[in-house]
């Protein structure tokens, strides 16, 4: 009897982190994110990673979360499946994060979510619209930006009611991100009675683009949505100036604003681009003030929708964690996230449930002009 009371009174006085959940200790959290730092994506790997890094140091020097200092372990999958998928299991089960978070990309996820749910970690934030991580609604992850489906349905209704057009064709990475766009496109026309005019592919991280502009030439379509990554959407369009194709382009977010406008130059005016974020040259909410702040307090000049995008993460991230209290564990971070309901972020009303992953839906339209994206309500 004395010696099983001997062994509860060592127990009980071992120190707080024996019992703590992983990726936690008294004076840490530990997240892991990998996304594209290198390759022809890295434009929005890295601006995901330098809006995350910026809200999560802000948090840092005020105390932190609960007296815990979050740290992130980021690495590089270049936008490549297998390489995010390695990374995710090195995350997890060697460097033992608490969560993921700010993945970029559908082909990525779409590798890393089987490990996800066999971890049980909670997923935060990716950087894409696809559907899959958001029907059925799954509990370990949750989804900030706005959809696939809402993008293309933004699109497609400005090109039919404003100006007429019908014959609407495809341009799409060929991998998961581009059937996730294609089958928003293909959703939004099949409401108005409609099919996709025409499709074109390219390879994900090439510039191989002339193969499928040439079969969408070949259609003469009126518009055609693009659904890929920066330097491949630019090579499209501007060789398609230079074959005098005379149809409109529109991309969605995922291509990343900023540098899709550095690649095109002069071949970007008139074109448009849906985004999940407001605009952070011209809207007055209060998070993209803080949010210039911060980044500029961390040497980011200019940033824009894929830094802000991070940033708005990190910020739900810190709320969750927040409400999730002292006592930190997955379950009841996870039961935080879930009772965000019209939480007000500098102006963004975010709402999550057991049934709903996705926090935003709202889409706003853009349009080139002289080397920026204008906001826009209509495509006359």
């Amino acid at each position: 009897m004395k010696f099983l009371r001997w062994i509860l009174v060592s127990f009980l006085a071992l120190p707080y982190t024996v019992f703590a959940e992983v990726g936690v200790t008294d004076t840490t959290i530990t997240l892991g994110m990998s996304n594209a730092l290198s390759g022809p994506a890295s434009g929005l790997g890295t601006g995901v990673k330098a809006g995350t890094l910026a809200y999560f140091e802000k948090i840092n020097q005020q105390g932190g979360v609960h007296g815990r200092q979050i740290k992130v372990i980021s690495l590089d999958d270049g936008y490549e499946p297998d390489r995010a998928a390695k990374n995710a299991k090195r995350l997890i089960y060697t460097d033992k994060v608490f969560a993921l978070v700010s993945f970029v990309g559908t082909p990525t996820s779409k590798a890393v979510v089987p490990e996800v749910n066999r971890a049980k970690v909670p997923y935060i934030g990716p950087f894409t619209g696809a559907e899959f991580l958001r029907t059925p609604a799954n509990p370990n992850i949750f989804n900030i930006r706005a959809s696939y489906f809402n993008e293309t349905e933004k699109l497609v209704n400005h090109f039919i009611n404003d100006l007429g057009y019908k014959k609407i064709a495809v341009f799409i990475q060929d991998d998961g991100y581009g059937a996730a766009g294609k089958a928003g496109v293909q959703r939004a026309l099949r409401k108005r009675g409609l099919k996709i005019h025409a499709e074109g592919r390219y390879t994900r991280n090439t510039l191989d683009v002339e193969q499928g502009l040439n079969s969408i030439m070949s259609k003469n379509p009126d518009a055609v949505i693009l659904v890929g990554a920066y330097k491949a959407c630019g090579a499209f369009i501007k060789l398609a100036n230079q074959k005098g194709f005379d149809a409109k382009f529109a991309n969605i977010s995922f291509v990343g604003t900023k540098k899709l406008i550095a690649e095109l130059g002069a071949d970007g005016n008139g074109s448009y681009i849906s985004q999940v974020m407001p605009n952070p040259d011209e809207s007055d909410l209060r998070i993209i003030e803080d949010f210039k702040k911060d980044l500029a307090a961390q040497g980011v000049d200019s940033p824009y929708y894929t830094q802000l995008e991070g940033y708005l993460n990190a910020m739900v991230i810190v709320e969750a964690l927040q409400q999730a209290g002292q006592s930190l564990t997955r379950s009841n971070f996870v039961s935080a996230m879930e009772n965000i309901s019209n939480k007000n972020f500098g102006g963004l009303n975010v709402n999550f449930s057991k049934s709903d992953r996705q926090g935003l839906d709202d889409v706003y339209l853009t349009k080139i002009e002289n080397g920026k994206a204008i906001p826009v309500n209509s495509m006359k």
